[in-house]
């Protein structure tokens, strides 16, 4: 009996432990997912009747917008996104870019060829449960794959909903700060707008000026600002629905939106851009998924979230249904005389919530394209060092402002605001459906019927409501059609200048034969250290040696060609991170190293690189020294073979690493460097902060009379040439277009990629190259 009882106390324990966790993300999504959803109040009722529905004030019309916006929020956040949506994450991360990785891994549908076969073996790169590259239909995943058009169209298509989430980084603030200030001239009557919107001005300049500190705190700082907003606006609504009109509840039935459409007929269809207000910031449940699960975030929204905004939208229909002369007006009249102004300062922090949320997600989406190749070179800061993905972007932050005070000064309206603001919503919306029927027939592997039922259904309200809101074009609905264009085009050049460039790459490699014929000097001086040359080719010798043994015949003792790429996964685990291959025979000394990131990895300034490079290689010699094949003569076919190399396990490593500090430990190493080198160098370092943090250890090898003379010479090599230097060989590229090349293609790579290359970041500020070590080679791609 004891020993029973002791089972299922043990059983209960992980599953309160469970349940206690799952409470806990989904306190902390009200502070990071639903900032943007939850202050929808504050202007949906004010969009929608400001155009001509004007004409129509009362009752019947009141209660058949109130079963419009009911039934849109039942069908796309609660049916859509939190019932189907949410179960399409990819390891947990959701957005676009995240749905487009999942096709790329289960359909070949990337344009850049830089992908293995190795990539594939990576723990999360399918999706458990399914076989990979399948699917119901393959005739269609045979078609994408043969067209490359189709391909582009996919990742355009992809490009105009990041570019749209990027457009919400600019538009939510502003409506959001804009409708929360200006309830104060619902009371302070002589308050002038202007000066309403030169105090939303300076609340927007704050949020983004505080951007550099960091969200580390948000979830616990701003979820109660957020819960305490929804449990006031359903208090609210309540009172409302219980003082002006109980009979409410009569709206929710769907035959009202009949009797408002054959009442207002074309007006009626024209106010859907209001009424689509509500269901804004939807796709933040997906699109920030990435650190909560989905289970938290359905709690929050079924038990909180829906509840909270209908009895909300519900109070305020009461409101105006025996108010009727109110209709033009905003949220703040609905509120009693009593709680006013701790409701006011409530709205105003909930706006600043739902804008700081939208902010983050911006910087994550433009960090998720700059790592799959559609985004210039920009500085991505961590934030956290609790919580993992917080970073903060200073050009994209400082742009977001710009922006965002331009267009609160230039409109001065929530209501124009809110004309491009539906439309920017529902694009990024109706991606996701289509992006959504794609995986439901790649990923899930349904049949193509479920696939077009979903399309259709929801496809065909997001459309109603798109053609409504691009009715308002003239009236502000430009401005996200603008901001798309700009950022797609953009992002589109960049991917398209990076394609040709690698193709050229590829083209021009360096043949193994003609390397194989120089012997092992290679035909130069080999001079001690270790020279670093980074490629984009993950097969072959580019096109960059030869060049520069061209200029200057001499090169390291030891070579390594190495690759940083991003992977399609959202992380990878650094027991899978590094991939090391040989170049050549092993008298040559000279390796590959792929360094494969997930496109919501950070690479961090770490100093322990170069000794994580070192001991990969060295794990990777014993590897090779252990397999049997390794006896067989080099083979310019297996030149491509490369092998997995863990990191984080100490076990088996050939050499031994030692901390040393000072110049006493340091002229004990063997180095060619002569005294006023070495001199030279210390100078650099003292002058130099982060040079001289780096971590500085000691290799050794150990005596193993196991190990044999070959691979112990081997080793030696390399710890002596690391001990010597490490030297970071990087191209310094000019890209420009062939003569025969069309108009079109000479503009996107001789203004448009030209221009995207000299105004962004360098390639060694990204990838955190010592300025000390590094070696710029200067090459022009005819492409």
């Amino acid at each position: 009996m004891d020993a029973e009882a002791g089972v299922v106390g043990a059983d209960q324990l992980p599953r309160r432990q469970y349940y206690m966790n799952l409470l806990l993300l989904a306190y902390q999504s009200f502070g990071v997912v639903y900032g943007d959803l939850s202050t929808s109040p504050l202007y949906v009722y004010k969009s929608t009747f400001s155009g001509k529905l004007r004409q129509y004030q009362d009752e019947e019309t009141v209660f058949g917008v109130l079963s419009l916006i009911f039934w849109t929020f039942t069908l796309i956040p609660l049916l859509k996104y939190v019932t189907i949506v949410l179960s399409a994450d990819d390891n947990g991360e959701g957005g676009p870019f995240a749905l487009y990785s999942l096709l790329c891994r289960h359909a070949k549908l990337s344009l850049l060829p830089n992908q293995q076969a190795a990539d594939e073996e990576l723990s999360s790169y399918y999706r458990n449960g399914f076989a990979p590259r399948n699917g119901s239909a393959p005739w269609l995943r045979r078609f994408l794959e043969k067209h490359k058009k189709m391909r582009t169209v996919l990742l355009l298509i992809v490009l105009c909903g990041a570019s749209m989430v990027i457009g919400d980084g600019v538009l939510t603030p502003a409506i959001s700060v804009l409708s929360s200030m200006s309830g104060l001239q619902v009371r302070a009557t002589g308050l002038e707008h202007r000066s309403v919107v030169l105090l939303s001005c300076i609340v927007l300049v704050g949020l983004f000026a505080l951007q550099h500190r960091g969200t580390q705190k948000v979830a616990f700082v701003f979820a109660p600002i957020v819960i305490i907003w929804l449990f006031s606006i359903g208090g609210i609504g309540l009172y409302n629905i219980l003082h002006w009109n109980p009979n409410i509840y009569q709206a929710l039935s769907p035959y009202y939106i009949v009797k408002f459409f054959r009442k207002t007929g074309k007006d009626g269809w024209i106010s859907l851009g209001g009424i689509l207000l509500s269901m804004t910031g939807s796709e933040a449940m997906f699109a920030d998924l990435g650190h909560f699960t989905s289970a938290s975030v359905r709690v929050a929204f079924v038990t909180v979230i829906y509840p909270c905004l209908i009895l909300q939208y519900m109070g305020h229909a009461a409101f105006l249904s025996k108010n009727t002369f109110h209709m033009p007006t905003g949220f703040y009249d609905t509120i009693p005389e009593p709680v006013f102004w701790p409701i006011f300062v409530v709205a105003t922090l909930a706006a600043v919530v739902g804008s700081q949320a939208v902010i983050s997600a911006t910087f994550s989406i433009v960090k998720q394209c700059h790592a799959l190749g559609c985004f210039p070179r920009v500085k991505v800061v961590h934030t956290s060092r609790w919580i993992y993905g917080q970073i903060y972007i200073p050009e994209i932050n400082w742009i977001l402002m710009v922006l965002c005070v331009a267009v609160t000064v230039s409109f001065r309206d929530t209501t124009l605001i809110g004309n491009a603001y539906g439309i920017a919503c529902m694009t990024v919306m109706l991606v996701t459906t289509f992006l959504m029927a794609l995986i439901v027939i790649f990923v899930w592997q349904r049949n193509i019927i479920f696939a077009l039922v979903f399309l259709v259904f929801f496809g065909s309200i997001e459309a109603v409501y798109l053609s409504s809101s691009l009715m308002k074009v003239p009236q502000g609905g430009w401005v996200p059609l603008v901001l798309a264009f700009i950022f797609m085009s953009v992002m589109y050049i960049w991917h398209y200048g990076l394609r040709r460039k690698y193709q050229f790459d590829l083209q021009n490699k360096v043949s193994m034969r003609s390397i194989l014929s120089l012997g092992p000097s290679l035909g130069i001086v080999r001079v001690p250290g270790i020279g670093l040359i980074y490629t984009e080719l993950v097969t072959g010798v580019p096109s960059i040696f030869s060049h520069f043994v061209t200029n200057l015949p001499a090169f390291h003792e030891v070579l390594v060609f190495l690759c940083v790429k991003s992977v399609p996964v959202p992380y990878v685990s650094p027991d899978e991170r590094y991939l090391v291959g040989r170049i050549g025979p092993k008298e040559y000394r000279m390796y590959r190293c792929i360094v494969r990131y997930g496109y919501k990895d950070v690479q961090r300034d770490d100093d322990n690189f170069e000794n994580m490079l070192v001991m990969s290689i060295a794990k990777f010699i014993m590897m090779e020294a252990e397999d049997a094949s390794s006896s067989a003569s080099y083979d310019i076919a297996n030149e491509g073979r490369m092998a997995v190399i863990t990191t984080t396990d100490d076990a088996g490593t050939p050499l031994t690493m030692r901390d040393f500090n000072g110049l006493a430990d340091s002229m004990t190493t063997r180095s060619s460097k002569s005294e006023s080198l070495r001199s030279l160098q210390s100078s650099y370092e003292q002058e130099s902060p982060n040079v001289s943090r780096r971590r500085r250890v000691r290799f050794e090898v150990p005596e193993d009379d196991d190990m044999g003379q070959q691979v112990k010479d081997e080793l030696m090599a390399l710890v002596e040439a690391k001990h010597a230097g490490v030297a970071y060989i990087m191209g310094h590229s000019y890209i420009k277009a062939r003569r025969s090349s069309s108009f079109l293609k000479k503009f996107a790579i001789d203004v448009g990629y030209s221009f995207l290359r000299k105004n962004c970041r360098g390639p060694s500020v990204t990838l955190h190259i010592p300025h000390i070590s590094l070696i710029e080679v200067g090459m022009i791609y005819y492409v």
